[in-house]
């Protein structure tokens, strides 16, 4: 079993010298932070298709009817066909790799995820509202794995949210590796209760009316559903509003436990959380500190509570 996330990433991300230029664009969140946790598949769609190093730069052209051409900026040689077959190959071979998320390099013509330079074919502006050939073939072929560019993860609430989705899945995918019964299935989404709900109350209700007929279903239909509405759950951000609302329904659990001044602190702490006063790592530190003080199995359980490695600092941020 593997116990590191599997992910995808613009091998120019981790240092490899394969941009046109023949540098790299290192990413050091990725390269040295995250690193530890991760087990990375690099991947370099121009590289791959046969291009050299350096090399002449690509844009993308608009062709008209919402189409785009990959071309040489000089040269004006399209490679589109080539670089789109290669990239529908490349997407099946990936379904191998047991990927848990994909990091993309940003504003590029090839794995660009989004707002990537569209050129007119005469004068005029480019506009950034173009998709990066293999990063579109990607997000379609995958359409629920979680993935990011480089640049957004210097967002504190989109990085926050990709890696807890990634280590979400990593712990799925790691449940299905050792074989799992029904019972199994059923551990695992009540681990997760409250970090779903924190994403999303109404798709965790779906998975659980989902869990309570799962005795009745095929079983690998019954997983492939359940993983389909774990990564939709996950996609929608978890909000200010919807983590105080989680964070009160944890508070609820010790209510015959605390005293008057203990409440009144997680409450005035939850408020300023709220109000964005002080981050999330807040709050969960305080109801933390009152799981393990009242013996609370239940919420020692809870992922939630511990989504990922504190050395990651992500809630100090959010």
């Amino acid at each position: 079993m593997n116990d590191k996330i599997r992910l995808g990433i613009s091998s120019c991300l981790l240092g490899q010298n394969v941009r046109f230029d023949g540098g790299h664009k290192m990413n050091r969140y990725l390269h040295d932070t995250l690193a530890p946790y991760v087990e990375y598949v690099p991947v370099c769609p121009e590289v791959e298709i046969g291009l050299p190093i350096p090399r002449p730069a690509l844009r993308q052209v608009d062709a008209g009817n919402d189409k785009v051409r990959l071309v040489f900026s000089k040269t004006g040689e399209d490679i589109t066909a080539r670089m789109q077959e290669w990239a529908q190959k490349r997407v099946k071979e990936l379904e191998t790799e047991n990927l848990d998320g994909f990091v993309f390099k940003a504003n590029s013509p090839s794995s660009g995820m989004e707002r990537v330079k569209v050129y007119p074919t005469g004068k005029g502006m480019p506009r950034k509202n173009g998709v990066g050939i293999f990063a579109a073939a990607f997000m379609q072929h995958f359409p629920l794995l979680p993935v990011e560019e480089e640049g957004r993860l210097n967002d504190a609430a989109l990085r926050e949210n990709f890696i807890t989705r990634i280590f979400t899945l990593q712990r799925f995918r790691q449940m299905l590796e050792n074989n799992p019964a029904y019972g199994d299935i059923v551990e695992f989404h009540t681990q997760h209760k409250l970090l779903m709900m924190a994403h999303s109350v109404e798709i965790y209700r779906e998975m659980g009316r989902l869990v309570a007929q799962g005795k009745k279903l095929d079983f690998d239909d019954f997983l492939q559903e359940y993983r389909t509405l774990l990564l939709k759950g996950l996609s929608l951000k978890a909000s200010t509003s919807k983590h105080t609302n989680v964070l009160h329904h944890i508070l609820g659990y010790f209510k015959r436990d605390l005293n008057k001044d203990e409440k009144q602190e997680a409450v005035e702490l939850i408020d300023n959380y709220k109000q964005e006063l002080v981050p999330l790592i807040v709050p969960v530190t305080l109801l933390n500190h009152f799981v393990r003080k009242f013996e609370q199995e239940y919420l020692s359980k809870q992922v939630y509570l511990k989504p990922h490695p504190r050395e990651l600092k992500l809630l100090n941020h959010v």
